[in-house]
């Protein structure tokens, strides 16, 4: 079982990083003049649009500018926070990969079913977006088995400690 957690902690803080990294530097290219950003960061983002046919970063619709927005005001600070948390133990972590892994879900179910909907989106592109769903769930997941896990330990010990004090 130690096993499986380390695999499920590594995961998520591997996507944390991913998702406290690309906001900042690449998904705000979108909502903010490019005049902001070194010709390098510009180069790589028309360069991940041109590589990935990524019709809605090109010409972003209002939906995923919004989108956008709320990935830099709420998922960037919840996953810099869940990478600190998994990495320093901290079991309040839990809930910021619940909390990062639900909005992933919410973030996807709307990207893919407007790709999938309009037809536009290329095999390539979709396939982008499978390691992030696999993170969605995964985050999902190791925040409620482990937001479980103590609670069952802590309910396990309460009746011994009882029996001890009196």
């Amino acid at each position: 079982m130690g096993t499986v957690s380390a695999a499920v902690d590594g995961i998520v803080a591997l996507f944390s990083l991913i998702m406290a990294v690309a906001p900042p530097l690449f998904d705000s290219q979108i909502v903010l003049p490019r005049r902001l950003y070194l010709a390098p960061l510009v180069g790589i983002h028309q360069w991940f649009i041109a590589e990935f046919d990524h019709y809605l970063v090109a010409d972003p619709p209002p939906f995923f500018i919004g989108l956008v927005w709320l990935d830099l005001a709420f998922l960037w600070p919840v996953c810099v926070a869940n990478l600190y948390g998994i990495i320093a133990r901290r079991p309040w972590s839990a809930t910021t990969s619940l909390m990062a892994g639900v909005y992933m879900i919410t973030y996807l179910s709307a990207i893919l079913g407007e790709m999938l909907i309009s037809g536009k989106a290329t095999p390539r592109l979709l396939q982008l977006y499978v390691p992030f769903a696999v993170f969605a769930v995964t985050a999902v997941l190791r925040g409620l088995c482990s937001c479980s896990a103590p609670l069952t330990a802590a309910m396990s010990l309460a009746p011994s400690a009882q029996k001890k004090m009196v």
